[in-house]
């Protein structure tokens, strides 16, 4: 089964199994939406080429488990651009090469 990502109180939630596939060690992450695609953009802290080509916003990945999973807070994001703040799962693309996280919203 897939892992999975929901939006809840304006968190993105991330499965344990995505965070250590993507983020291993980092505490950071980089978002940003690209309103073009209507997605937000997710990479690792540590992602020199996402920082480079998008200027995105940093933070921090707040542990949600002792299973490992992480929370994003999205607050900001969702107001600057009037996105739907309703609470639900939400379908994303990995990109394994890259570590690039690409969520619908």
């Amino acid at each position: 089964m897939k892992p999975q990502i929901f939006l809840k109180s304006s968190h993105l939630y991330l499965d344990n199994e995505l965070v250590t596939k993507v983020f291993k060690n980092a505490d950071y992450a980089y978002l940003k939406y690209a309103s073009d695609q209507k997605k937000i953009l997710i990479a690792p802290s540590t992602s020199k080429w996402f920082f480079k080509m998008f200027n995105p916003t940093l933070v921090y990945l707040k542990t949600r488990s002792l299973k490992g999973d992480k929370a994003l807070p999205i607050r900001a994001l969702l107001i600057d651009y009037g996105l739907d703040e309703s609470d639900r799962v939400l379908e994303y693309e990995l990109i394994d090469k890259t570590s690039l996280i690409k969520v619908a919203i």
